[in-house]
């Protein structure tokens, strides 16, 4: 195969040009390497190397004007809005920086395609005029302020124009529309120098005006890369701008075009594979580079092009550990690497100016990968300290002042640097970050843990903070935090980490731009989906689509256009091509191939090998898990009895044994995590503490009219004292969790009118225990160590002379939750027999202690259900039976005993292993 580039400089070399002299302009900079390496292929001396420059360098050239950045152009350009907008219709720099950035690119392309400014802003106030909401005769402030500013647009873009010339400078449109101006001027003073321009396809209107120029004062050659297939089929998008120049161009009517090849019809392998995923895409291309590795094949042919750039790291991370000679071209966006997730976390905490920081935040900024190493101390990291102590305390929202407390003398630094005050102020957030680079590099120096990848890390940041610090300290618009963010993250957009490699050697890595000029035996293309490659309507401009057409600007047709000529010149000269496409729905992308390989498939030239790779995952059989009853887990059993078993305990064991194993035997408490909003247990205790602390002293007295309407004025009082308690530095005094409170409040209240209700009725209450904590041992055959029951009742009290065991519970319960119809299953089904079993283990302990005697009713109040009153537990005949008995006498009590001891000899019996249940 003949690069395309080698067959240029064959040609220039046939007409007897002198290659040193010619000045090559190429789509991009990259291109002048390999143009540079055909060329040291060909000569059999030394040369000097011909100039090459990359359009842009050349238009800048000849313009006379320095290209500013983009985030340069946002502050002059609201210099210029300021300028000539009064004082009082002035919008801050934040909120103007959005709508800027669209203006940038629109003043961008209207000087590019040499557009008639005047008629285009003219048009669009117009549009506006037409267009604004109001239906009011007379116009609104708002509506007057809006019309104002898009009638004052041609204004801003003159005024900014002007300023940017008078200082030589310029954004990428204003230079080409000077440098036209500038060429006839150009052509005199360089009528000596002959021009190459190869590789091109779409051109903006001043492009085409200068190449033109030079060609028809015989200083120019041009050589473009097109195929007969795509010239010759009107309709295809690849050959759209090849011809047109071809055709509208008056000096191809005397001088022929160069050139249009066949190279797209010779024989090639393409495949077209589906895969899940962008992951699944990065380490499919690794399988592909080791079979081509492997192969024959030398990999300095092959190229990787990305259509997705965030596809870069995992594939660097599937690629072959043989393959060591690797070109990236593309960069590295510096927003994918970890220190920048750091920086954003510390805008967004701080965005606000908060006095209190969010615990979550504060955990993610402190545990971040990038300072972990800060909190390494002699005694070792303070980390688990910080974040214990914010989950004891319940800290919903937690101080500098706080965070000092719990760490190391040392560490009040840099938990400074974090979270002191930035005030809202852009100067002491810079200086801030700036001291937090040093002391990241400083650590990671002093531990010897600091490498290259790492160090360069910090040098790009910190050259980022320094150039924001210059922007704030030179313009004076950043005046809040708000903004320093907004252009932090415009400035982070556009740097890349720049790779070390060979750029003639080895696996070429790269996106579509990138590649173009060049040419490669194999080529692998990712993410070739609709949306993607080619990226579709999208519409990031105030000109609207008519307004673009009728002034020959470029709409979304002529950009795909663009796409598609790329991804065809990019297969023209391969073998073997890769296409490969994300068959996952990710958002608002991904699921559909793109329309070029349904293209290709229609063209009928070549036949694609269509493979879907399979996203089938196996189907692993769930098996529950069998854990053994060792004798170490025995001694944990002996242990657990004879402290003694809890109706909870002996419930969750019903609900699955294995999370009572968990639980009991491995001691694994479930994870205390800050409560936020007050959880349900919290609320059921708050509600338990308070009842017992209305009822704990007058235990053995009768309950009385006067009792309880005292306990309804201090309701408030005592629930907040024991939320306090319980929910710690919480706070309840607002949100979610002050609904929470006032639920508490009214659970209580009604609690109480059902007791008030149930005095004046004529009922007598007499309370017996409160909160009673008793613990009974069991006499179990086949087991021969000691076995106990402990357990604390809520209430026991004497209601009309019968006596009650009551449970509370905060949700809601149902009757047919306390009630049986058959002994057996009372240990079988947690959902519905759990609430019995643990009334009935109360009702059973109380009996064995002698604190009750037979008869007695026991039972649940639900004080999500209190209309229903007191739930007794009952023993029905049947299922469907309405007959129950309501009182539990000593066959009641015997009968739960036998199935009790059955629950606690299946616990403890060494040939049975906890197994797991397949809960629903």
């Amino acid at each position: 195969m003949s690069s395309f580039i080698k067959s240029v400089l064959l040609d220039l070399k046939h007409k007897g040009l002198n290659l040193e002299d010619l000045y090559f302009i190429l789509p991009s900079q990259r291109a002048s390497v390999f143009l540079k390496h055909h060329l040291s292929k060909m000569i059999d001396k030394p040369i000097f190397s011909p100039h090459t420059l990359s359009i842009e360098m050349f238009v800048e050239e000849l313009s006379g004007l320095q290209s500013l950045s983009n985030t340069d152009l946002l502050f002059w350009l609201y210099s210029s809005y300021l300028d000539n907008t009064k004082k009082e219709d002035q919008e801050s720099f934040e909120s103007f920086a959005p709508l800027a950035q669209i203006l940038l690119q629109d003043f961008n392309e209207i000087d590019r395609y040499h557009a008639n400014q005047d008629a285009i802003f003219d048009y669009l106030h117009a549009i506006k005029e037409l267009n604004h909401w109001s239906l009011e005769t007379v116009q609104t402030d708002l509506v007057k302020n809006h019309l104002k500013f898009w009638k004052s647009l041609k204004d801003y873009y003159k005024a900014f124009t002007n300023t940017l010339l008078k200082n030589k400078r310029g954004y990428q449109g204003l230079i080409y529309r000077e440098a036209t101006e500038n060429l006839e001027a150009y052509i005199e003073n360089n009528a000596h120098r002959t021009h190459v321009f190869l590789g091109f396809n779409a051109l903006n209107t001043c492009e085409s005006q200068i190449i033109q120029g030079l060609l028809q004062s015989d200083l120019a050659y041009i050589y473009w890369d097109a195929d007969n297939v795509f010239v010759n089929d009107d309709i295809h998008d690849a050959g759209l701008f090849i011809r047109e120049h071809k055709t509208k161009w008056s000096y191809f009517k005397k001088s022929p075009f160069n050139w249009i090849t066949s190279y797209y019809s010779d024989k090639k392998n393409i495949e077209a594979i589906g895969i899940p995923k962008l992951v699944g895409q990065a380490k499919y291309i690794g399988q592909l580079l080791n079979d081509i590795s492997l192969g024959k094949e030398d990999l300095k042919s092959v190229a990787v092009v990305l259509g997705e750039e965030n596809l870069l790291i995992p594939l660097l991370n599937s690629i072959p550990k043989h393959i060591t000679q690797i070109n990236v071209t593309m960069g590295l966006p510096l927003r994918f690497v970890p220190l920048s997730s750091l920086f954003e976390q510390l805008f967004v905490s701080h965005k606000k100016n908060p006095e209190k920081f969010y615990f979550k935040e504060v955990i993610a900024i402190i545990s971040h990968p990038s300072i972990y190493s800060l909190f390494e101390t002699e005694a070792g990291n303070i980390l688990s300290p910080i974040t214990r102590y914010i989950q004891r305390n319940n800290l919903v929202y937690i101080t500098v002042g706080q965070l000092k407390k719990v760490a190391h003398q040392e560490l009040h630094s840099i938990i400074e640097v974090l979270f002191g005050s930035w005030n809202n102020d852009p100067k002491t957030a810079l200086v801030n970050c700036a001291e937090l680079i040093l002391n990241i590099k400083g650590t990671l120096v002093a531990n010897k843990q600091l490498n290259a990848l790492e160090l360069e890390y910090l040098y790009r940041f910190n050259a980022l903070f320094n150039q924001l610090s210059e922007l704030n300290k030179n313009y004076q618009y950043l005046n809040s935090i708000e903004s320093l963010h907004k252009v932090y993250k415009d400035l982070l957009k556009t740097e890349t980490l720049d790779f070390k490699g060979e750029p003639l050697e080895g696996l070429q890595i790269m996106g579509m731009l990138e590649s173009r000029v060049l040419d490669f035996e194999t080529v692998i293309i990712s993410s070739v989906n609709e949306g993607i490659l080619p990226s579709g309507k999208t519409n990031n401009s105030l000109i609207p689509f008519d307004v673009k057409l009728e002034n020959n600007l470029p709409t979304f047709k002529e950009k795909d256009a663009v796409y598609t000529y790329h991804f065809y010149r990019l297969i023209q000269r391969a073998k073997n091509v890769y296409l490969l496409y994300n068959t996952e729905i990710d958002a608002l992308k991904g699921g559909e191939k793109s329309r070029f390989i349904t293209q290709i498939d229609v063209e009928g030239i070549h036949k694609i090998k269509h493979t879907i790779v399979s996203t089938d995952v196996p189907v692993i059989e769930k098996k529950l898990q069998r854990i053994p009853k060792t004798d170490s887990v025995l001694d944990k059993l002996k242990e657990l009895s004879d402290k003694g078993f809890s109706p909870s305990s002996l419930t969750n064991y019903i609900r699955n044994p294995l999370d009572f194993y968990y639980e009991k035997i491995l001691g694994i408490e479930e994870f205390e995590d800050v409560e936020e909003n007050i959880a349900a247990n919290t609320l059921g205790s708050v509600i338990h503490n308070t009842l017992e602390e209305f009822y704990q002293p007058i235990v053995n007295d009768f309950l009385t009219l006067e009792h309880l309407k005292n306990f309804k004025t201090i309701i408030e009082i005592t629930i907040a004292k024991h939320f306090k308690k319980l929910y710690k530095d919480g706070d309840f005094t607002s949100g979610k969790n002050l609904i929470i409170f006032e639920i508490a409040k009214r659970y209580i209240m009604n609690f109480i009118d059902s007791e008030i209700e149930d005095l004046k009725a004529g009922n007598t209450i007499k309370i017996l225990a409160i909160e009673a904590d008793e613990t009974i041992e069991l006499n179990i055959k086949g087991i021969d160590f000691p076995v106990k029951l402990t357990g604390k009742v809520d209430r026991i009290d004497l209601f009309n002379g019968m006596t009650r065991v009551i449970d509370y519970k905060s949700g809601k319960v149902e009757q047919n939750k306390v009630e049986i119809v058959n002994w057996e299953d009372i240990t079988t089904d947690y959902d519905k027999y759990s609430k019995s079993f643990q009334v009935l283990s109360y009702a059973y302990m109380m009996h064995k202690k002698k604190k009750i005697q037979l008869p007695v009713e026991a039972g649940i109040i639900s004080f999500k259900n209190m209309k229903e009153g007191f739930l007794k537990f009952g023993k029905k005949e049947s299922t469907y039976g309405r007959n129950k008995n309501q009182q539990i006498d000593r066959e009641t009590l015997n009968n739960f005993e036998i199935e009790l001891h059955k629950l606690i000899l299946e616990i403890c019996n060494p040939n049975i292993d906890f197994i797991e249940k397949e809960l629903g």
